[in-house]
């Protein structure tokens, strides 16, 4: 199974202040990146109310180059070592802030190509505001990937049935919730899979969810791989 490592979220969180720091790599961003492109390490910038996160992390990393067009549209080209650990989670983030209770709605569309070689997922990535959760929904993977924690059986939510575990990290509780079947494209209501974790396992109480990212957790993509958001909401009320 991937293993799961706490420095990622407080990379991530330091981007912007870092988004100027070393260049991984020499790769170019692919021509149709009309908008921004960014080969750094912590490249991020924000775009129609979404910010963008080149976000390479793990150790043994190669070179990775992220584009957008807008902030629903963009993509990655990585190219990382056929070797075990994750190397990064380039993704694209909208803030929500809002308690679970006090949320009548959450939901998102997606639509992606993804390369059929390497080790992969790709994913959502749900955070509360004091980083003690993380909620991960995998609607496809490929390769030598798998999530932390135990399995906990499946359920049917948000319109998707998924394979369950439970775990942690060591800076957080981790549940993965894994689609049974592969999508490229679909939508999820992510409200009912934290109300579940809520109120029917009572795995954590009424947090704030402080943003949901979306993206790619490579693990290896050898040679070079393409992966491409087509497009991408995430809307609450």
């Amino acid at each position: 199974m991937a293993s799961r490592i706490p420095s990622r979220l407080t990379r991530a969180l330091l981007a912007p202040a870092l988004a100027l720091g070393a260049t991984v790599g020499l790769a170019s961003a692919p021509a149709s990146a009309a908008v921004w492109n960014s080969c750094d390490q912590w490249g991020n910038t924000s775009l129609n109310g979404y910010t963008l996160y080149n976000n390479i992390w793990g150790s043994g990393a190669g070179s990775q180059c992220v584009w957008a067009n807008s902030g629903t549209n963009w993509g990655v080209w990585a190219d990382h070592s056929n070797t075990g650990g994750i190397k990064s989670y380039p993704n694209s983030k909208k803030v929500i802030n809002r308690t679970i209770t006090s949320l009548s709605s959450l939901t998102s569309n997606y639509n992606v190509t993804v390369p059929s070689s390497g080790a992969y997922n790709t994913s959502y990535d749900i955070w509360d505001t004091d980083h003690d959760y993380e909620i991960m929904l995998w609607v496809n993977h490929n390769g030598a990937v798998g999530p932390l924690g135990t399995s906990q059986g499946s359920v049917t939510l948000g319109g998707h049935t998924w394979n369950v575990y439970k775990g942690s990290n060591g800076a957080n509780e981790v549940f993965s919730f894994l689609r049974t079947s592969d999508s490229s494209s679909g939508s999820v209501n992510i409200l009912p899979i934290l109300k579940w974790i809520k109120d029917t396992k009572k795995w954590m109480g009424n947090e704030t969810i402080g943003d949901v990212q979306f993206g790619y957790e490579i693990t290896s993509s050898s040679g070079g791989l393409n992966f491409t958001t087509h497009n991408l909401t995430v809307s609450s009320s």
